[in-house]
């Protein structure tokens, strides 16, 4: 009989090696590896220790969604007078998106005479802080908005021939050679003339481009109000909620992270706000955690953000502690199966992780679930911070280290 003592200690010794290993030497490491079912730690190296957690910080979010909002996301809020239907934004992301396609709003609002558009109801901005500028116009880095619109962008089809969605954008659009996807500072899109498939650039949100999408759509319905007669407090639901966070996790979009805190923020206040709802959490739901983050944003865009494995972990086990298994390791990737995680991790034997990992560059971090080869789960965090390899190099290493753990505990 081997004793759990002794293959914790073997385990121990075999990760103090990796990590003292010249791989290691140049850059931060964090490892927290934590037995759930026994309530053990199995592995703890820099645990408490701040990290850039990249989009890592997704899983926050994650919980953050799964504490605050029903089983359906809420569309929108609104109010009926007459002919009249009042409608005020939530945040929610799914509105003509081309990946979910919910047409909730749309369905409603053909029924009424007039349409009011309340869109002013957010405090936060386009952008978080710590956003690079320069990604203003890349894919994963849509604005921030009270009634989101196609997600936010606009799409690019070009096989045979070529879409423009929303098709209202298609006298915006140029065929050139120039490198850059938009204007800063307007809606203005270029193409390149050689570049075939699908191009998603982020749209620049307006309360004026709004009434002209609506009106696009519903010709001279549409007005954006910010007084209103009646006050919106019904609340239409789109889809299910579990769509939106597979979606958020399993491509990592950046987009839906951020929208799902506005969301969230929705079930608090008529004024939206991420901020408000982080705060919220941090004092509620998330007040034992041993050390408390730095989080400024949903998806893990910003730098300014800081976490310890220690917080990741806990948060990983409240879930599993409250979500059934099944449900809950459908939110997250199977390492080396997934979109996001296919390339870095192989192996010869059946996927034993489901993670969110989190890359930024010259960062990569991955935390989630492990099963050991005699099925005991494992919640684990590895972040790695600040170092001058390829990330596939990484990942080879922090591999071998998950395969030994897998193996012998």
């Amino acid at each position: 009989m081997v004793f759990v003592g002794c293959k914790s200690l073997r385990i121990k010794n075999k990760i103090n090696k990796e990590i003292a290993s010249s791989f290691f030497e140049n850059q931060f490491t964090g490892i927290y590896i934590y037995d759930v079912n026994a309530d053990k730690i199995v592995y703890n190296y820099n645990g408490n220790k701040y990290f850039t957690p990249a989009s890592n910080t997704k899983i926050f979010t994650l919980f953050t969604g799964l504490e605050l909002l029903s089983d359906s996301i809420p569309a929108f809020k609104y109010a009926v007078d007459a002919d009249t239907i009042t409608i005020q934004g939530t945040g929610d992301p799914t509105f003509l998106h081309s990946f979910f396609k919910d047409s909730t709003a749309l369905k409603m609002a053909t029924n009424y005479k007039k349409v009011n558009l309340i869109v002013n109801n957010i405090a936060d901005k386009k952008f978080a802080a710590g956003w690079a500028w320069e990604d203003f116009d890349s894919y994963f880095s849509p604005e921030r908005s009270a009634f989101p619109m196609y997600g936010n962008v606009v799409t690019l089809q070009n096989e045979n021939d070529l879409t423009v969605t929303p098709n209202f954008f298609e006298n915006n659009l140029k065929i050139t050679t120039k490198k850059y996807g938009r204007d800063e500072f307007e809606n203005q899109f270029y193409l390149a003339k050689d570049k075939v498939g699908e191009t998603v650039i982020p749209i620049l949100i307006s309360s004026d481009l709004l009434a002209n999408l609506w009106n696009n759509l519903l010709p001279n319905k549409i007005k954006v109000v910010t007084n209103f007669k009646i006050k919106p407090t019904k609340i239409a639901y789109s889809i299910p909620s579990d769509s939106l966070y597979k979606r958020m996790m399993e491509v990592s979009d950046n987009f839906l992270a951020e929208q799902l805190l506005i969301l969230a923020s929705s079930t608090l206040s008529d004024t939206l706000n991420s901020s408000k709802v982080r705060d919220f959490m941090l004092e509620n739901q998330l007040r034992d955690l041993k050390q408390k983050p730095r989080w400024v944003d949903g998806s893990g865009l910003s730098r300014y953000n800081l976490f310890t494995p220690i917080s990741f972990v806990e948060v990983l086990s409240k879930m599993y502690k409250k979500i059934p298994r099944e449900r809950l390791f459908s939110f997250f990737n199977v390492v080396g199966e997934s979109e996001t995680l296919k390339t870095g991790f192989s192996g010869e034997k059946a996927p034993y992780m489901y993670a969110k990992s989190g890359t930024l560059g010259n960062n990569y971090n991955l935390s989630g679930y492990l099963i050991t080869d005699v099925n005991k789960v494992l919640i684990f965090s590895f972040m790695n911070n600040h170092f001058m390899h390829p990330n596939s190099k990484i990942k080879e290493q922090m591999q071998v280290i998950f395969e030994y753990v897998r193996d012998n505990y």
